[in-house]
């Protein structure tokens, strides 16, 4: 299967614009493998444009999460973050969402424990969101969809030497997943939304230090975690999901700065960065486990 997936990354690179991997700094290695899926409301993107499937796939992401059906287990530990925000380096429209890069070459933000038995490196972090606020999150709970739901991509640098080689692995990548729901202003957000007109467009990079996400991780421990996938080509399952029970709040001008953003570079035809999240993917034979007791959802 992993030959299969790796021709398929390949194909899944090659018939991106060549633009998609670069920037005004110069050749960049693409990070379709850490983004999760953009699909438009009327017309697919380009990476969904070719038919790609798993031959076999059985722990596709994203899913709808049944509260009262997830299972709690009592040996998940508590997660434990630790970031620096010396290591926040860039904001980069990549023509997909915008991601915000780490340096990932040490161990210097990361996280352990929770459902994870090593040590993983935050490589970025990104967003998905919808053209209004009746959806826009990858996941569900009891299929209720938020305006907007955080990634933060993490990478397993203990079993593998690169974060290319650990998209390709079973337990190589962990990510974190926050959803944000309509409220209060979210100060921490708002330094980032401050930078988002300088990569309004595809392919724009800006420098962006001293930032520390885990301002946009709710103070709650609860979680639920899921085996599962990529929600790009090349879909390789090869994710932790963690995903968090609580939501942080946002207000509206925070949301409508993050679709003032476009999928398309200065001077092509303007279309608007909105509705960028892969359809929901069956659960097949997986368990959702929480650190929780499940209870009814609120």
């Amino acid at each position: 299967m992993l030959p299969l997936l790796r021709r398929a990354w390949a194909a899944a690179v090659a018939s991106s614009s060549s633009s998609s991997c670069s920037s005004q700094r110069g050749s960049r290695r693409c990070s379709l493998g850490a983004c999760c899926s953009y699909r438009l409301r009327d017309a697919l993107h380009p990476l969904w444009q070719s038919p790609l499937t798993i031959p076999g796939g059985t722990r596709q992401s994203p899913i709808n999460i049944q509260w009262r059906d997830s299972v709690y287990d009592p040996f998940l530990k508590p997660l434990k973050i630790s970031y620096d925000p010396t290591t926040c380096l860039h904001i980069w429209n990549n023509g997909y969402s915008f991601l915000v890069e780490f340096d990932d070459s040490a161990d210097r933000s990361t996280i352990v424990g929770g459902p994870l038995e090593n040590k993983y490196r935050l490589k970025q972090f990104h967003f998905h969101w919808g053209a209004i606020n009746d959806w826009g999150s990858e996941h569900t709970v009891d299929s209720k969809f938020y305006p907007a739901e955080l990634h933060l991509v993490h990478w397993n640098a203990v079993e593998y030497p690169s974060f290319e080689e650990a998209v390709m692995e079973g337990n190589g990548l962990a990510v974190i997943g926050v959803f944000l729901k309509l409220g209060a202003r979210h100060e921490g957000l708002q330094t980032l939304v401050d930078a988002l007109p300088a990569v309004r467009h595809k392919d724009t990079v800006i420098e962006f230090d001293d930032f520390d996400p885990s301002c946009l991780i709710p103070s709650c421990p609860d979680y639920w975690t899921y085996a599962g996938s990529l929600t790009t080509p090349p879909l390789t399952e090869s994710v932790t999901w963690i995903i968090k029970k609580k939501p942080i709040e946002v207000d509206e001008d925070q949301l409508e700065a993050f679709r003032t953003l476009l999928f398309t570079s200065d001077g092509e035809e303007e279309r608007r960065m909105v509705d960028n999240f892969r359809p929901l993917q069956p659960l097949m034979n997986r368990t959702v486990r929480s650190s929780f007791r499940p209870q009814l959802s609120p």
